[in-house]
């Protein structure tokens, strides 16, 4: 599949229809997430592996990574609502996604890969809420890509490196994001955010083996 196939694609998974503006939910505009989702695809992050679309709203990283090939695919979010919405989707349109509610700090599933756009942290009730994705996705994933606004890219050099984590990759983007609430002051507003690829190192969980002798 081509990028800009993939990008068209992106551009049918539904907006929320009743986004909270304490959990900051935005779509990620089709380009951006294509483009992540090809980087992704390039280092060998989604053909063939088990990835987790974490705080997935409506789902287009997890749609994505199901038509780029993973083995897996899996989308948590905290919001029932989203969850329903992605579910519906992925439904009509056949796709075998796995949906789940659940606070990313309550998850315990590993996987290979995690996509995330987590909140930025922008809102007083959400203050620090990118850092909890970060942590988990270091705990749970071989390697995960983040969006995050580029001016904190100084403190999340640091903060993944505490956590055993190397940035591998880092991009920049442009990130608008349209009128959604009542307290935007202009019809788009558009962002400097920055994508990392960070592996994790995490300790590799051991696998059993049981030899047999022949009798």
């Amino acid at each position: 599949m081509k990028q800009r196939t993939l990008e068209i694609l992106l551009q049918h998974v539904p907006a929320p229809k009743q986004p909270s503006p304490q959990l900051e939910q935005y779509l990620t505009p089709a380009t951006i997430a294509a483009d992540l989702l090809f980087l992704a695809y390039q280092w060998g992050d989604i053909d063939g592996k088990h990835v987790i679309d974490l705080g997935c709203g409506t789902g287009i990283f997890s749609v994505g990574a199901y038509h780029m090939g993973a083995k897996k695919v899996q989308g948590f979010d905290i919001d029932k609502n989203m969850i329903q919405q992605a579910k519906e989707y992925a439904r009509t349109h056949e796709l075998k996604i796995q949906y789940h509610t659940k606070d990313i700090e309550a998850m315990t599933t590993s996987c290979d890969t995690i996509l995330m756009n987590p909140p930025f942290g922008a809102q007083k009730a959400n203050l620090k809420a990118d850092q909890k994705f970060v942590q988990k996705a270091c705990e749970l994933s071989d390697v995960f890509y983040s969006l995050h606004l580029k001016k904190t890219f100084p403190f999340l050099q640091r903060f993944i490196s505490s956590k055993g984590g190397t940035i591998t990759v880092h991009k920049d983007y442009h990130f608008p994001i349209k009128w959604t609430f009542s307290f935007h002051e202009k019809p788009v507003m558009t962002y400097d955010v920055i994508l990392l690829r960070v592996v994790t190192h995490r300790p590799k969980q051991r696998t059993t083996t049981t030899n047999h002798k022949k009798k």
